[in-house]
């Protein structure tokens, strides 16, 4: 099959445009690097918003009988003190709650429903290694794999390839940094019936630590200052450990379970976007044009919803062969205002929050914001809809192709 679209990277843009362009009718080629979608330590936060998308497309009840936990809010702890901080009970959605799935599980039920598909494929263990060009316009691929190298040519490629993207490098597109005061360490401690059960994040005097509710164990998430992972382990696993117990008292007598720094996998925090998302013949969506920071965990959003936007506004010049640079143009400038509305708000939380709770030897005081949260309840649909809607939420509007 000869496909219109080749997408770099089966990620969650990845992925969500492949089945929704397949879904209009359009031939397209997933090209995913590794084996299978296993990898811990994604992005697994599924908003309201991808809920909905969900039910647009008719999936959502299969997809929620798969094991998730539900979040209704969102809390922080600030030394001694607790604030409820987001509240999505009042979305004018079906799903009023965040759902925490790991990521391989979304992945692989957005691939199941894909390759349902007559126009659809999904080519795993296939690295997009560079782009073809003739003058100014991308024509295709490089692909390595097992059996070697090859050329792969389409009307678009779209370059949904994380923030280390080979295609967006490849293709010399300018990116502008804003910026990131913090990196992230992210493990696992087993979690029992005695814990408490809800997702938290903790602002103590040098430390914000996050652990995520998974059933049967904790995801936690060390922040810690840019750049200080090296000086960490220099100070050795057993401090690394006390730390982390300290963090989390209830699981104090878990921690022996991060038996190396093996168990710890680093998270180089980037944010940052592209000046202009596309050339003739390439787009970029997702973090390949926008690296996010995991402040409120939306990364997965934005990227999900940039895959809508694509969709709606692509399918149909795809189908007829026409995509030009005019067409790609309408995306950026579709989802560039939420980008930039988002990462604003990052940048804010990391240089008002984040950057000063770090600071050692600071005692930390609960933000203006946190406060008014706390005495106002009403308050908290706000960032509800931010972190669970986002600023400019994608519906699926593209029809589906008619069964052959």
């Amino acid at each position: 099959m000869s496909a219109r679209c080749l997408i770099a990277g089966g990620g969650p843009a990845g992925m969500m445009l492949g089945l929704l362009l397949a879904r209009a009718g359009v031939h397209v080629r997933v090209f995913e690097k590794h084996a299978d979608f296993l990898r811990d330590f994604r992005g697994d936060t599924i908003h309201p918003s991808t809920l909905e998308v969900m039910h647009e497309l008719g999936i959502l009840d299969a997809f929620l009988a798969l094991p998730h936990q539900e979040v209704t809010e969102l809390g922080a702890a600030v030394g001694s003190r607790n604030f409820l901080v987001a509240d999505f009970g009042h979305l004018p959605t079906r799903c009023r709650f965040l759902a925490f799935m790991p990521q391989w599980d979304f992945l692989n039920f957005i691939a199941m429903h894909a390759r349902c598909l007559p126009t659809f494929e999904l080519e795993t263990e296939a690295e997009v290694a560079g782009i073809l060009e003739a003058g100014e316009r991308v024509t295709g691929v490089r692909v390595v794999t097992a059996a070697g190298e090859r050329e792969e040519h389409a009307d678009l490629v779209v370059a949904a390839d994380g923030r280390r993207s080979t295609v967006r490098a490849a293709a010399r597109l300018q990116v502008q940094e804003l910026g990131a005061p913090m990196d992230v360490l992210w493990f696992r401690l087993t979690r029992t019936p005695q814990h408490p059960a809800e997702t938290m994040g903790r602002f103590d005097t040098g430390r914000l630590f996050i652990a995520i509710n998974r059933g049967d164990y904790w995801q936690c998430g060390d922040v810690i200052a840019k750049g200080t992972f090296e000086s960490i382990k220099t100070r050795g696993l057993d401090a690394f450990r006390a730390g982390v117990a300290q963090a989390v008292p209830f699981a104090a007598d878990r921690v022996g379970e991060i038996r190396s720094w093996d168990d710890v996998s680093l998270l180089t925090v980037q944010v940052d976007r592209l000046v202009r998302w596309y050339r003739p013949g390439l787009l970029c969506i997702g973090d390949a044009a926008h690296a996010m920071s995991p402040a409120g965990g939306v990364g997965i959003n934005l990227a999900i919803q940039d895959a809508v936007a694509a969709a709606n506004l692509l399918a149909e010049p795809l189908l007829a062969g026409r995509v030009g640079v005019e067409d790609l143009r309408r995306v950026q400038q579709r989802r560039e205002f939420p980008t930039r509305v988002t990462q604003w708000m990052q940048v804010q939380i990391q240089r008002r929050v984040i950057a000063p709770a770090l600071a050692q030897g600071v005692s930390p005081q609960p933000p203006l914001a946190l406060r008014l949260l706390s005495r106002w309840p009403r308050l908290r649909r706000i960032p509800g809809r931010m972190v669970g809607l986002g600023v400019r939420p994608e519906h699926v509007r593209v029809p589906r192709a008619p069964a052959a």
